[in-house]
């Protein structure tokens, strides 16, 4: 993704509360980290309560450490909260899968962040209208996500600007289906075959005792995500690491 740029409103008396130096750096950060098919620019800085939820169901959010501000969130629109939701090696939470997105804003504000959560509903709710600033991360149809920081007990609340430009919720967000996923990793395993022991003959392993596996020599390995089998290869080796050469990948029932 290419670095996006954003305005920032400065001068004596900003209602950002200090925030104006932190606003482009977290925003890009975010933006270059979000699976996204495009790149993400960020839009203009937003007074946070103004923010339409109709279209922002639910929110990855963190703590921070140090900083400017005292925690940060990304709210993602229905659609990618949806393709979580059915990711086709199991359910991912949005604060889980955005949490490499939650790091780097928190990196380049100076801070580390927490263990992202998700939260929704009425939490949702108190988390914007406590933020201090809203940035909208646009793509070529709209918002696909904003960026909330917080500054804790902040003197009282400034006035407030307009809405996120009119843009709100899935309508604006042209992302949809696994496309979403594309940027969120996953462990990937590689097994070779299985066996069954009992304790008795686990506790009895010695270094230089030969486990037999359930799988002849030359049978393909086994191409695993989150324990469920999406292909089959042969062990190669690629500068002298194994490596999987893809042979077979196995078709995945649809739910029903």
């Amino acid at each position: 993704m290419t670095s996006p740029t954003t305005s920032t409103v400065t001068g004596p008396g900003s209602w950002l509360h200090g925030l104006e130096e932190a606003v482009p750096a977290a925003a890009a950060a975010v933006a270059a980290a979000l699976p996204s098919p495009e790149p993400l620019v960020a839009g203009a800085p937003q007074t946070a309560a103004d923010l339409d939820l109709a279209g922002w169901p639910s929110a990855a959010v963190a703590t921070l450490s140090s900083g400017p501000a005292s925690s940060l969130a990304v709210l993602v629109p229905a659609e990618l909260a949806d393709a979580l939701a059915a990711a086709p090696d199991g359910a991912l939470e949005v604060g889980a899968a955005l949490q490499p997105a939650l790091d780097a804003a928190a990196s380049a504000l100076g801070s580390a962040a927490g263990a992202g959560r998700t939260v929704f509903g009425a939490e949702l709710a108190v988390l914007v209208a406590s933020a201090t600033v809203a940035v909208p991360l646009e793509g070529s149809s709209g918002a696909a996500a904003v960026l909330l920081l917080t500054v804790a007990d902040e003197p009282g609340r400034p006035a407030r600007t307009s809405p996120l430009s009119g843009t709100t919720g899935a309508a604006a967000n042209p992302l949809r289906g696994v496309e979403l996923l594309h940027g969120v990793a996953m462990e990937v395993t590689v097994e070779l075959g299985r066996t069954r022991l009992s304790v008795r003959e686990l506790l009895a392993l010695c270094p230089g005792d030969v486990l037999e596996l359930d799988r002849a020599a030359g049978s393909p390995a086994d191409l695993l995500v989150n324990g469920r089998l999406i292909a089959r290869g042969e062990v190669v080796v690629v500068d002298e690491d194994f490596a999987l050469r893809v042979t077979e990948i196995v078709a995945q029932p649809h739910a029903g």
